[in-house]
């Protein structure tokens, strides 16, 4: 947001500007991965298994400032679509996935500075994600068959994830929907099944490459810690529900070495629904809410996914 200094004063006024230049940060959101909430994430699945994922999840509500800052009465509306794509393998002998997501995103956003009010509205590709995840105690490599006939055992595994800059990000405008710059997150997850019962706690650190060239200035972000806890209830095979909850803290950034007060330190909670459709398909159903937010984004959010399931042969 210092940024404003380096630009002359428009047609709108300074402050409008300025309130263009802040709504920037505003549709971060959109790659706002420390939110997630995914239960049953580190759950073991068959060699073999392949699968298609295609996702939409509406998300609206306020955006929160620093108190001192002039901004007030943001409020934002963000429509994102997801394609994802995903594989399990055996390696060293243990069950480890990886999942490549394609999103697509529009939304807008508006706000005021004193009496002046502005909005904007996007739409294009945010920035990929890949992950890789493998269980490292409780997830042999197993086959379709050997799969079946297995008992639930507590499992702990580990995942990677990469956020290539492959969003759309022009240098020359304030708003964009890439970050053009690298995102990489470790996280550590334990799964423990008990009857119908299956209790999910991760713990992850996202870590961030500067961007060079918002406007021509260097943003730098500090790392996010975050973590996520699920108890999920089995119905019937293939049909459960989950309660979800996560916390994360940290992200503050700075701009040309100077900080600006927006460190994170929100927590959000949620409801998962799953409902399979014949054998290869399924439904899943989601919405969370912001339950503590800080700085950043108190969003409800509501989201639908259709998933196909099949085995390599």
């Amino acid at each position: 947001m210092y940024a404003v200094q380096r630009v002359p004063h428009d047609s709108d006024g300074m402050a409008t500007f300025t309130l263009r230049v802040l709504l920037c940060l505003v549709l971060a959101p959109l790659a706002a991965r420390a939110q997630e909430l995914e239960p049953r994430a580190f759950s073991p699945s068959p060699v073999g298994a392949r699968f298609l994922v295609v996702g939409y999840g509406y998300s609206t509500g306020a955006v929160l400032f620093d108190p001192s800052s002039p901004i007030t009465d943001v409020k934002a509306e963000i429509n994102g679509a997801a394609l994802g794509l995903g594989t399990s393998f055996g390696l060293f002998g243990r069950s480890a996935n990886f999942a490549i997501t394609l999103p697509y995103a529009w939304g807008n956003v508006s706000g005021s500075v004193g009496e002046d009010r502005a909005s904007i509205t996007r739409s294009g590709l945010p920035d990929t994600k890949l992950r890789f995840a493998i269980n490292l105690i409780g997830g042999p490599a197993l086959t379709p068959q050997e799969f079946a006939r297995r008992t639930p055992a507590t499992a702990l595994g580990i995942s990677f994830t990469v956020v290539p800059p492959t969003g759309q990000y022009d240098s020359t405008k304030l708003i964009n929907l890439g970050t053009n710059r690298w995102s990489f997150k470790t996280e550590l997850g334990l799964s423990k099944p008990v009857g119908h019962w299956d209790f999910d706690v991760y713990l992850g650190t996202w870590f961030y490459t500067d961007n060079n060239n918002l406007r021509g200035a260097t943003q730098k972000k500090d790392p996010i810690l975050s973590t996520q806890a699920h108890v999920s209830y089995t119905v019937r095979p293939r049909t459960w529900v989950a309660f979800d909850a996560t916390f994360y803290n940290g992200g503050e950034t700075t701009l040309d070495g100077v900080a600006g007060n927006n460190r994170q330190k929100n927590s959000r909670v949620g409801l998962t629904f799953s409902l399979p459709m014949g054998r290869t398909q399924s439904w899943k159903f989601t919405y969370s809410r912001g339950a503590t937010t800080r700085i950043g984004s108190d969003f409800s959010t509501y989201g639908v996914a259709w998933q196909y399931l099949w085995l390599k042969h």
